[in-house]
């Protein structure tokens, strides 16, 4: 299941993170990689360390077109695909001045977007037989928001908002500049009557606020289990409910069978963990 992120989305953020990605690193030149003679030829496999849910194939991809377009690069995975530790992922063929100048930029991008969809497998793993969503967060790597929001959809979690420009999500400071629930949700339907319209809310008084004036969505914060049941009792279906403030995976199950919608998750952007990776020249 890949969300709404397809891969033609991204393209040309795809593009310019793999630019300033390697701009950073190559800068003028990869004075290491000049001890090689120029002509030699080399062929490497990269391989995991540790079992991951696989992603950033085409960021890979790129860093070889951007580094030299004469790389060839077989995979044996796919995005979204479970790798064992010690299985080869793909094997580069090419120059070897250009193999050793793309590898660490790659593998960046690829240790990252992998230790991003893997978190979020495990978190969705937990509450699999559920009917809750888990959502990721605007807590991203700056400059990799779309790449990470595709890599949660890869390990089997769903995307929120991609920025402040693609939903409302009205909180506390909004509501009272605005004068209330009932009135921001009424200027939101004026000013982008096409985008949907999310609240959070503090109390079960403002939920019930929220439902009377129409929110497509009420982000349920910090609320008790209790509290989480009586407010899906209460929505009755009039509003989708979603979950947020310091899940755990510990505290995450049972959220779920409260019968909430979603549930958001920073941790599956914010907190990820590089993939051990290696490459090795044959």
């Amino acid at each position: 299941m890949i969300d709404f992120l397809h891969l033609q989305y991204l393209k040309a953020d795809l593009q310019a993170n793999v630019s300033a990605a390697l701009l950073e690193d190559v800068g003028d030149g990869d004075i290491t990689a000049r001890l090689i003679p120029a002509n030699e030829q080399a062929s490497a496999g990269i391989i995991t360390r540790e079992d991951a849910i696989i992603c950033g194939v085409d960021w890979v991809n790129e860093v070889a077109r951007q580094v030299d377009a004469s790389i060839t690069i077989d995979w044996m995975v796919a995005d979204g695909q479970m790798a064992e530790a010690n299985q080869l992922l793909f094997q580069a063929h090419g120059n070897a001045r250009s193999l050793l100048t793309f590898e660490r930029c790659a593998l960046n991008f690829l240790q990252c977007l992998s230790g991003t969809a893997s978190i979020a497998h495990y978190y969705a793993s937990l509450v699999a037989d559920t009917k809750v969503k888990l959502l990721d967060t605007r807590k991203t790597i700056p400059g990799l928001r779309k790449a990470q929001k595709y890599a949660v959809a890869c390990g089997q979690c769903y995307n929120h908002r991609i920025g402040l420009y693609d939903a409302f999500l009205i909180k506390e400071n909004h509501i009272a500049a605005c004068g209330g629930i009932a009135s921001a949700i009424s200027t939101a339907r004026l000013q982008e009557p096409s985008k949907p319209v999310e609240v959070e809310v503090e109390s079960m008084g403002e939920l019930q606020q929220a439902l009377d004036a129409g929110a497509d969505r009420i982000m349920l914060d910090n609320f008790t289990l209790r509290e989480m049941r009586d407010s899906v009792a209460l929505a009755a279906g009039r509003a989708e409910l979603e979950a947020s403030g310091g899940i755990t995976e510990q505290t995450l199950r049972p959220i779920a069978e409260t019968g909430v919608d979603y549930i958001s998750i920073g941790a599956l952007t914010k907190d990820c963990r590089a993939i051990d990776l290696s490459m090795r020249f044959a």
